[in-house]
């Protein structure tokens, strides 16, 4: 496969106006039945294998790690040839892991379906849409990139009951494979049909040219920046499966704590409307500091606080909507440094190592609660991680960002 040639990057009037909706249409639908069907399912399938959910979850795990190594090789092949082939050989692959998954006799093939699972999420999931939409929509990407994460945090909402419906009629078997169908009759033509305008080259960004991306990748600010964001990734993802047992080993009742979650997961969708405002009005290492940091107040305020319950739901909504702005201060975080030009490389470097953080997370937490003795402490310990975080992002503006801002401000001040 030969690299497209370049084209002069396109205005508003020229986007691929079908792009977006498609984008937001398959995020949903990915993410809801590659990614929130697994833990409505695996009750349903451990009790009628007898394998244990240890195993289970190692192989979903195992997808995570796969999508994490794959989404770098993912990020270069969508900077030179754009996002068409790309994801629409994602959604085939999507397909098959599940119909694999459907059919699995034993656990071997069954970590063969979920290793097809990771591709396909490296191919589908929000960094290869990001890619199209840096590269499509500059230099408003962030209005677009928040509404297809929007739309993306309905996945949950729309699929989980969906896949509960589904399982409370058919088997876990008969399920995947109906969700599998979905998957392929939505995905597949919307990628392959709604993704095939022409890709444009990068725009041109006098301050960003002479960063090629493997100069870039090697800069200290961009190992800050993988550090903070995968230290970040660490304690958010922990939070996330923590809430639950933190609430219970407090004496809430099951049904309590999941409201609880799933009232942080609405105040991420509410965060992120807010981020395209905070983008405008801050520079990017202080605005990753101060999100990173926000993250770990409000991982502090849990493990400190222990009720009454109404307040312990709005501390938990406070925590999704610091999680919604981190998902884009992610997507953000390469444009706002380094430009476009090698957005895909660069991003897919970025996710590589908050995707095994986001991986490894809950086994190590709940091996660190076990250790510490319980998850109040666990998550008193999750705050300090992210406090660290904070000050690492402090250290991540470039050189060359760093000079801008200092020329800026010397003529403003002689002004």
């Amino acid at each position: 496969m030969h690299p497209v040639e370049a084209r002069p990057a396109i205005g508003t009037s020229r986007r691929p106006r079908r792009a977006l909706p498609a984008l937001c249409a398959t995020q949903i639908t990915s993410w809801g039945i590659v990614y929130y069907a697994f833990p409505v399912l695996n009750p349903k399938i451990t009790a009628a294998t007898g394998w244990s959910s240890g195993a289970t979850t190692g192989a979903f795990s195992l997808a995570l790690l796969v999508s994490a190594f794959a989404g770098i090789r993912v990020g270069r092949i969508i900077d030179h040839h754009g996002p068409r082939t790309v994801m629409t050989t994602g959604s085939v692959l999507g397909t098959a892991s599940l119909l694999t998954l459907a059919v699995a006799p034993n656990l071997l093939v069954f970590f063969a379906g979920w290793l097809l699972a990771g591709m396909a999420m490296a191919s589908t999931f929000y960094q290869p849409a990001f890619a199209a939409l840096t590269r499509w929509w500059a230099p408003d990407h962030v209005r677009a990139l928040t509404i297809v994460t929007l739309a993306g945090g309905l996945a949950s909402t729309v699929f989980a009951p969906a896949t509960a419906a589904l399982a409370d009629h058919l088997s876990w078997r008969a399920t995947y494979a109906v969700l599998a169908l979905i998957l392929a009759a939505v995905t597949i033509p919307t990628h392959a049909l709604a993704l095939n305008a022409p890709w444009p080259a990068a725009p041109p960004n006098a301050a960003h040219d002479k960063w090629s991306a493997d100069t870039a990748a090697r800069s200290r600010p961009f190992w800050m920046l993988a550090c903070a964001l995968t230290l970040s990734a660490a304690a958010v993802y922990a939070v996330v499966v923590a809430l639950v047992p933190l609430l219970l080993q407090r004496g809430y009742s099951s049904g309590q704590a999941a409201w609880a979650l799933g009232l942080g997961g609405a105040g991420q969708t509410l965060g992120r409307t807010a981020y395209a405002a905070l983008a405008r009005r801050t520079r990017p290492a202080a605005r990753t500091a101060v999100l990173i940091a926000l993250g770990g107040v409000t991982t502090g305020a849990l493990a400190a606080v222990s009720g009454p319950y109404s307040l312990l739901v709005v501390l938990s909504m406070a925590a999704g909507m610091v999680r919604g702005n981190l998902t884009l201060l992610q997507a953000t975080a390469v444009t706002d440094r380094w430009g476009t030009s090698h957005y895909g490389h660069l991003s897919g470097l970025l996710a590589a190592p908050t995707g095994i953080a986001a991986a490894l997370a809950p086994f190590a937490g709940a091996t660190l609660a076990m250790m510490i003795g319980g998850y109040a402490r666990l998550f008193g310990a999750l705050a300090i991680l992210s406090g660290l975080a904070a000050l690492g992002a402090l250290w991540t503006t470039p050189h060359h960002v760093r000079r801008k801002a200092e020329t800026v401000r010397t003529a403003s001040d002689t002004a």
